[in-house]
């Protein structure tokens, strides 16, 4: 555990530092508020661990119990305020985050002065009742605030990990709300009659009703936020990998359709990249590019007859069987345009080669045709045409 939860707030105060010292200037949208949450859930950890407890016991007791709750509650409010950028943007997002921050420095003020007198006096069960209730109040307040904000972000933003990510952490505030409601519980409870198990980690099982009300659930709803707040951070560079592989992949898959199409009609073949272009995706839409500008100029050349006869081949209910068609139509037009012979009736565009407007969706329909191209049983027979300088 010791190792677990110290190696964990270790991690958070180094990202903490990174955001108050290493990033450069202009700082993005919510630095401060992503430090303060990410050292105040490394607080919040090191205070979980029980080598942390222990030590805040050491000095002064019951310590680790006050840091911990004040680092909660500025990791609660910290939250709140990076969703009300993300929701409202910088400059309006100020007038909501100001009196939420000075609701928080006055609870933790409030909390601070009951603790002190609870350690200087010798009747500390007179500041825990209203301890308990600035802490849990507050806490359930903030909770609440950023579970409404998750949601609405995660409704309409476009990333899936960062959907998943709010969700996540919305669901680390359903736990923080089993929390507060077991602590106000606890607090009325010798009035109404409600017996709870006792705060402390001498629960006879972490799966105890009273136990995970208590004990157990501070814990995964701390780690749910880290999860949700991490998971955009680690899923980007992920799908940014995947599609780089995607586009080398799809660059490669094109070569000859591309290979033919430019070497018929070379003045589609665009002037080789700089050295500053050689970036995947900009290598895939440049040879998309000019792919789709060389089947444009084989427009004269596409036989309506050839086309027609394709159609009673394949099955153009589906993607895979249109680009069959288009792949053969194409291969006809190069084949009349090497021969310098113009069809008897030009065959009219298949509706399901016409524009996209999802940039993925071009290459997309390239990689059918290329596919279909390269299978064509005339070209498996055939002489290859000349090709270009490969760039």
């Amino acid at each position: 555990m010791n190792v677990a939860f110290l190696g964990m707030a270790g991690l958070l105060a180094a990202a903490a530092l990174y955001w108050y010292i290493g990033r450069r200037a202009p700082r993005p949208t919510g630095a401060w508020a992503m430090g303060a949450l990410l050292g105040s859930l490394a607080l919040v950890f090191a205070c979980h661990a029980p080598l942390g407890e222990s030590a805040g016991e050491a000095l002064v007791p019951h310590l680790a119990r006050f840091l911990h709750d004040c680092a909660s509650l500025t990791t609660a409010t910290a939250l709140v305020a990076l969703a009300l950028q993300c929701n409202l943007g910088t400059v309006p997002a100020r007038r909501h985050i100001r009196p939420r921050l000075a609701l928080l420095a006055v609870t933790v003020c409030a909390m601070a002065a009951l603790f002190g007198y609870a350690q200087m006096s010798h009747g500390p069960a007179r500041a825990h009742a209203p301890y308990t209730l600035l802490f849990a109040s507050q806490l359930g307040l903030t909770a609440g605030d950023f579970l409404l904000q998750a949601m609405r972000q995660a409704r309409s933003n476009r990333r899936v990990s960062v959907r998943m990510g709010l969700r996540t952490a919305a669901a680390g505030c359903v736990l923080a709300l089993v929390y507060v409601a077991y602590r106000l519980t606890a607090l009325v409870s010798p009035d109404l009659g409600v017996r709870l198990a006792p705060e402390s980690s001498t629960c006879s099982s972490p799966v105890a009703a009273s136990c995970v009300s208590g004990v157990t659930s501070p814990a995964p709803a701390d780690l749910l936020f880290c999860l949700g707040l991490v998971l955009p951070a680690i899923a980007y560079p992920i799908g940014q990998l995947r599609r780089r592989r995607w586009e080398s992949r799809s660059y490669e898959a094109l070569g000859a359709l591309w290979r033919d199409v430019t070497g018929a009609v070379p003045e589609t073949d665009l002037p080789p990249p700089r050295p500053a272009d050689h970036d995947s995706h900009l290598l895939l839409q440049r040879r998309v590019t000019e792919i789709s500008d060389g089947i444009r100029a084989l427009r004269p050349y596409r036989s309506r007859t050839v086309q027609e006869a394709a159609l009673r081949i394949f099955d153009t209910t589906s993607e895979v069987g249109n680009a069959g068609v288009e792949a053969a139509v194409v291969y006809a037009a190069l084949t009349a345009r090497d021969a310098g012979a113009l069809p008897d009736e030009v065959a009219p565009p298949l509706p399901a080669a016409g524009p996209r407007t999802d940039r993925r969706a071009d290459p997309e329909w390239l990689l059918l045709v290329a596919a279909a191209y390269a299978a064509h049983p005339a070209r498996e027979a055939g002489t290859r045409r000349p090709e270009p300088v490969e760039h």
